[in-house]
């Protein structure tokens, strides 16, 4: 998986008032876990763009003065009315201890339904999984070329040795159905929209809390 690098500086006060004047410095609170112990810093809010607004999943390198931590983003907050990033939450990685990860869904192929008139439906723009860090993939490639109208993809039809996906295997990632207008035309009885089952995830991408092992 990518990578990122967030430049940060040290904390030695995580009180009220230290963290009131990080914000007021246009500066982001933040925590690594995973290591002997909890280690604070801050960050400028910009050092996040890379990682917060793409659809893309991304490891993180944190370099502390002079110390690189290798993690993955568990939580972020932001302010409910301006956006800004108020804190972020960092687990650090092992190279032998399996993450949870949401990864972005990469459609591919043209579905011989969509050929014959049929209209895509796909359930999951994100993925979630878990993996060791070296097995974490950019993205999920999903060939929908076989689907014809009324098929559907299915998580189990997708699994790997790679990793494990935190999902059903009945749960749907791609369907093609028939158009409204072809239905129409075939007097069948339309569903309404509400019925589908679709997935927002046009969020940033965000790490999970790693999986107790």
């Amino acid at each position: 998986m990518k990578s990122i690098t967030i430049q940060g500086t040290k904390r030695e006060s995580v009180g009220k008032k230290s963290t009131k004047a990080l914000r007021d410095a246009e500066l982001v609170p933040c925590v690594v876990y995973g290591g002997e112990q909890p280690i604070n810093f801050s960050s400028t809010e910009k050092s996040f763009k890379d990682l917060v607004y793409t659809p893309d999943a991304h490891t993180v390198v944190i370099e502390l003065d002079g110390q690189k931590i290798d993690a993955v983003l568990q939580d972020i907050q932001f302010h409910p009315i301006t956006d800004k990033i108020l804190h972020a939450d960092f687990y650090q990685l092992s190279a032998d201890k399996p993450v949870v990860m949401e990864v972005p869904v990469r459609i591919t192929g043209r579905a011989k339904g969509v050929l014959a008139g049929g209209v895509l439906r796909q359930s999951f723009r994100k993925l979630r999984l878990k993996a060791i860090p070296a097995n974490l993939p950019d993205e999920i490639v999903v060939d929908v070329t076989p689907l014809k109208i009324g098929n559907k993809l299915y998580v189990g039809d997708i699994k790997n040795d790679q990793y494990t996906f935190l999902h059903p295997d009945n749960a749907v990632v791609a369907a093609v159905k028939m158009s409204r207008n072809a239905m129409k035309n075939a007097g069948a009885m339309v569903e309404d929209d509400e019925d589908e089952e679709e997935v927002a995830t046009d969020a940033a991408p965000e790490a999970e809390a790693p999986a107790a092992e």
